[in-house]
């Protein structure tokens, strides 16, 4: 009787989960046919409206009041607009410009030089154009293509693929960063350019109140004897002479350029725990510099577009004069320099370290996979050849590294012969080239002042280039991210101003008397590793997930052709290869960063930094997991780690009666009830299905291909029953 009633409950309970079935089949039904004709009632009325719109445009046309519209992409003739009302550059030649300022940084003038000394002299070309040819021009025509295709800023252009939207978030992160302490390099920058406004420089005495006082000026060319009599003259005689055993201290002085760095403008900290008082003197240049990115940005790249003809074409300018200026500096030093420069050392080629250099200037020069190259092409016509712009910066900023490097030990030599020293002791890389070396070298020259301010402006210009197209690439980003809150007109200068204030504040520990050790640190972790994953998984993502076909063919609908067989070949295999082994050189050859020569910093920083760089990269796998489990993931996850149906003590008669935990249900009389459940309709899956039909009700739409697939899906489960005897039969003995 009790078996009876057993397989009573069990059929009853059969029938209700049929009848739960039949039900969310009817709604699904239902659903699907009242999404159907909402949509054609929409598409009518929306017929309808547009018939209505464009009578009414034509009626009310007249010459007073078109707008005149380019052929091209139908924006207006400033580019203000799209079609998607997004703006649009007013011309190719904005864009390409944009590009180059982007580009072509402070880094190309201090880095680049040092580390083609430091790296072979001219020999160090031949792994940069390699790393260039292999990684850098790949990764630069793929964003630019990338960004152009789908009009979209770098973080929801992973609509292709949202499990890699967290790509997106990491570039931009690394942009806001950079952007960070770039506006500081800048603030100096604008420091000394206010600062060389006089008669006379002030870095070329140490006759101020602030001067250390081991603060010296250079002696050039200096020689020193000394005669030293022990023997008193006159007629020798018998005597008795004591030897004093002597010391001395050796205390290194500083010159004055060094000493108006370090001591005046930073007034700098001897270690980097003491952060120290905030500097009145780089606050206010700091000020200046975000209100100048502030007003130029305010209206997007209506008014960055205009900016830049000047921001981008003044530097070369700049540069060709003080080369020209350089190379006709008295005696033989200008031409050491630049042959020093030149001169191959191949058998640097052979050290690791100069390939790792190679590549990881690559990727900070072009500014590639930090999410700008995607947010200007994304302002491009849909049919620009975004091929044609990869090639042409490209090589600008490459031939501008190598022109800055001929400008830069142009003048280094010269230094160098006026102190009578090898080049070896001038040459500085980073910050302490364009404050320090340079500063001192424009000193010895005739009217100083004036290159002085040549040089400073030129550094400006190359700073506020970068900075302009780095800090749109933020704002950008979120824009089109929260579109809903920030592209309303006037929300979106609220937005913009406030960014800027707020990036304001956040710089204001690295103009305190530790900041430079902050700044050093935070350059030090971000240009490094979080880069390098966003290449390796950016390519894996389009070329492989997204895949190389599909790619190709959304060019060949830009461009009207397919990339040829080199681009596949490194998309597809070199150019992630070189990644991967960047990487893991980059792993091997790590060293702890260092705030001096010879001095690393405390541990408490080197936890910072390694958490500066990993705050970018845990946005990729943060992304996927909180993506994967949002849209069924964890319901996939959860009914996969459930343990299969044969899962219990081997014996029925060990199972516990009515259990719900295994496949057997076993009655009084040792009869058992077996139920195979198809792993599709577990509570959690009909919760999923009813959650997704619900979601039909606020808008979503429902394919009828996804339709059909949940009829189709929605199917009797599989249950058999055998009684205890039949499965002794089936056993064997």
């Amino acid at each position: 009787m009790f078996s009876g009633f057993v397989e009573c409950i069990y059929c009853k309970s059969v029938l209700t989960y049929m009848l739960l079935l039949l039900v969310l089949r009817n709604i699904n039904m239902y659903k699907y046919k009242h999404t159907l004709s909402t949509l054609e009632k929409m598409s009518t009325q929306l017929s309808s409206d547009l018939s209505l719109d464009i009578n009414e445009t034509l009626s009310s046309t007249s010459p007073l009041n078109t707008k005149k519209l380019d052929r091209d992409n139908g924006t207006a003739e400033n580019g203000e607009q799209d079609g998607n009302n997004r703006q649009q550059w007013g011309g190719q030649l904005e864009f390409i410009l944009t590009c180059v300022g982007y580009a072509v940084g402070l880094g190309n003038v201090w880095r680049f030089p040092y580390l083609a000394y430091r790296n072979g002299g001219g020999a160090f070309l031949l792994p940069y154009i390699i790393m260039l040819a292999t990684v850098g021009l790949p990764l630069f025509f793929m964003e630019l293509a990338f960004g152009q295709f789908a009009s979209l800023g770098p973080i929801t252009v992973w609509k292709i693929n949202p499990l890699f939207k967290g790509l997106g978030f990491c570039s931009v992160c690394v942009s806001w960063l950079i952007a960070l302490y770039y506006n500081v390099i800048i603030a100096h920058v604008l420091f000394y350019l206010g600062a060389s406004f006089t008669k006379q420089l002030p870095w070329v005495h140490c006759d101020h109140e602030w001067s250390a006082p081991n603060c010296k000026p250079p002696i050039y060319n200096g020689n020193f004897s000394a005669n030293i009599t022990l023997i008193p003259e006159g007629q020798p005689c018998n005597a008795t002479h004591t030897l004093v055993n002597g010391s001395c201290i050796f205390i290194p002085s500083v010159t004055p350029t060094e000493d108006y760095y370090y001591n005046y403008v930073l007034n700098q900290s001897d270690f980097p725990e003491i952060m120290g008082g905030v500097s009145w003197k780089l606050t206010i240049t700091l000020f200046v510099a975000w209100l100048f990115v502030c007003l130029v940005l305010i209206k997007g790249i209506s008014s960055l577009g205009k900016i830049v003809y000047f921001t981008a074409i003044f530097p070369y300018v700049m540069l060709f004069i003080l080369l020209i200026r350089g190379v006709t500096l008295p005696g033989p030093g200008p031409a050491k320099g630049i042959l020093f420069y030149l001169t191959p050392r191949f058998e640097e080629l052979k050290n690791a370290r100069v390939w790792s250099d190679a590549a990881t200037q690559i990727f900070y020069s072009l500014s590639a996979c930090s999410g700008g190259l995607i947010a200007m092409s994304s302002y491009n016509k849909f049919n620009n050849n975004c091929y044609r712009d990869s090639l042409i910066v490209s090589l600008i900023n490459c031939g501008t590294s190598v022109f800055a490097g001929l400008v830069i030990f142009s003048v280094l030599g010269y230094m160098a012969e006026e102190k009578g020293v090898d080049i070896e002791s001038v040459v500085k890389g980073g910050p302490g080239l364009a404050f320090i070396v340079y500063p001192e070298a424009l000193s010895k020259m005739p009217v100083a002042p004036l290159w002085s301010v040549f040089f400073f402006i030129m550094m400006a210009t190359l700073g506020f280039g970068s900075q302009f197209s780095i800090v749109e690439c933020v704002l950008s980003a979120l824009t089109d991210e929260f579109s809903e809150w920030l592209s309303p007109r006037k929300n979106n200068i609220i937005f913009r101003i406030s960014f800027c204030f707020l990036m304001f504040l956040l710089g204001l520990p690295m103009v305190s008397q530790g900041g430079i050790h902050l700044l050093n640190l935070v350059d030090y972790s971000v240009s490094g590793f979080p880069l390098l994953f966003v290449a390796l998984l950016e390519l894996i993502a389009i070329s492989y997930i997204y895949g190389y076909p599909r790619f190709s063919e959304d060019i060949k609908m830009m461009l009207g052709f397919k990339p040829n067989v080199y681009w596949m070949v490194c998309w597809l295999g070199v150019s992630p290869l070189v990644v991967g082994l960047v990487i893991i050189a980059n792993c091997v050859l790590l060293e702890k960063p260092e705030y001096a020569p010879g001095l690393v910093y405390p541990s408490s920083h080197i936890s910072l930094g390694w958490c500066i760089a990993l705050f970018p990269i845990m946005w990729i796998p943060g992304w996927f997991l909180y993506y994967y489990c949002r849209h069924g993931g964890y319901d996939i996850l959860r009914i996969n780690m459930m343990p299969l149906a044969g899962w219990g003590p081997a014996e029925a008669s060990n199972r516990p009666v009515g259990s719900v935990h295994y496949s057997n249900i076993l009655g009084a009389d040792g009869d058992s009830v077996q139920i195979q459940w198809n792993r599709n309709y577990t509570p959690g899956y009909i919760t999923s299905i009813a959650s997704g039909l619900s979601k039909l009700g606020s808008g979503n739409e429902l394919s009828e291909g996804s339709a059909t697939e949940s009829q189709s899906n929605l199917q009797k489960p599989s249950c058999s029953t055998k009684s205890a005897s039949e499965n002794e039969k089936d056993t064997p003995m």
